[in-house]
């Protein structure tokens, strides 16, 4: 790996507080006015709450179409239920990819675990061939997601690949999504290609970013944005350890025309997904 090919930080950005579903407090990280999309990616929310007030209400009843959503559970878990008639349980440590296509409506209820609910929802977008692709679900449970320690770094694998290990989710493009940690003095250098838009999300700690002759830094509760190269550089700075999550994933240069729950290519394709909500063909 070559100086020249690690990626700087080219923006960090700062989680909002806001609601969603039925007046769930969370943060919305990614999808805010400060940075409405990162191509593929469209949203990525953190769900924190100990106060069963604050989220118990859940995410009833809602439509998808066109995208996908990674949902991962820190602590508590998620049921879901869907027009389909799949059903399935999230408890800590799994991950629930839904994959909405052509449509689907279902719901998403939080619940606690020992006085914690605590979770994130990635949303990422599918390519216009696979918009309207039969909707499906990929529940992984925690022993299923391999993990990679080594020399002060720890990768829970839950897309994509780290260091020769795969996860067993499958995706529609290329995909990484990881979830590490970093001892202080540890270096986690993973490949980003070009073709690619990355971002790390550091939940506690400072990760330093960059090549080590010109580091940046973002802390917790914000996201970075890496710009252009081929790889990342991540290390625990403040010699302190740091709990972080990274993704990159292909992008599609692609129109994105979205309203709410719907994500699609044109205006067209934005409507029809509403009129067929509407008229109960969707889900």
């Amino acid at each position: 790996m070559t100086t020249a090919k690690i990626r700087k930080i080219s923006q960090i950005v700062q989680g909002i507080n806001t609601s969603d579903g039925a007046g769930v407090k969370l943060k919305r990280i990614l999808g805010s006015p400060e940075l409405g999309q990162l191509d593929p990616f469209l949203l990525l929310d953190e769900f924190k709450n100990d106060n069963p007030d604050d989220y118990a209400a859940g995410f009833p009843d809602h439509p998808h179409r066109g995208f996908e959503t990674v949902t991962y559970m820190m602590a508590g878990s998620f049921t879901h239920r869907d027009s389909k008639g799949h059903e399935g349980h999230l408890s800590a440590g799994s991950v629930q990819w839904m994959t909405a296509g052509r449509g689907i409506i279902h719901s998403e209820m939080p619940e606690q675990s020992d006085g914690l609910a605590w979770g994130y929802q990635l949303w990422l977008n599918l390519p216009a061939k696979w918009k309207m692709t039969e909707p499906k679900y990929q529940d992984l449970p925690s022993e299923k997601l391999p993990v990679v320690e080594e020399k002060g770094v720890r990768v829970k694998v839950l897309a994509g690949e780290y260091g020769g290990v795969r996860s067993p989710g499958k995706s529609f493009i290329p995909f990484t999504y990881l979830e590490v940690r970093l001892e202080p003095g540890a270096v986690l250098a993973q490949p980003a290609p070009p073709d690619q838009n990355a971002f790390v999300y550091v939940i506690e700690g400072k990760a330093e970013t960059g090549p080590e002759s010109e580091p940046g830094y973002v802390k917790a509760g914000h996201l970075g944005v890496f710009g252009e190269g081929g790889s990342v550089r991540l290390e625990a700075g403040d010699e302190k350890p740091v709990h972080l999550l990274f993704a990159s994933a292909l992008k599609l240069n692609e129109p994105v025309v979205r309203g709410g729950p719907f994500v699609m290519n044109t205006l067209g394709e934005l409507k029809q997904a509403f009129y067929d909500y509407q008229t109960g063909k969707l889900g």
